[in-house]
């Protein structure tokens, strides 16, 4: 699987530089929705927009497996697990200290 995710990464890199393959947005396009609060944007309804996408149609079926165990596991680990640890650090530190103030950030992802 890493030497999967490895090569499917790379080939990714190499369509972005040859043009045949483009972000559908930048990273100013990322601040300017955020600035102007539009956070219901298209850019912002992914789940998970820092992690390469493996699945793609041309894939083989049995590659297209393998994308897809790829994408549960960073989901699960990248977003959903840590999105459990910070909430629970969070709720900890607000019981433990209900007398102070508190400011979060917490990143689009």
């Amino acid at each position: 699987q890493v030497v999967f995710a490895l090569n499917q990464t790379l080939l990714q890199q190499e369509s972005l530089r040859a043009g045949r393959f483009q972000i559908p947005y930048t990273t100013e396009d990322l601040i300017k929705h955020y600035n102007c609060g539009d956070l219901s944007s298209i850019i912002f309804n992914h789940d998970t927009p820092q992690v390469p996408n493996f699945i793609n149609a041309t894939l083989p079926v049995h590659e297209r497996i393998t994308a897809q165990e790829i994408d549960s596991y960073f989901r699960q680990e990248l977003i959903y697990k840590r999105n459990e640890r910070m909430g629970r650090r969070v709720k900890d530190l607000l019981e433990e200290y209900p007398d102070k103030s508190f400011f979060f950030a917490f990143g689009a992802g």
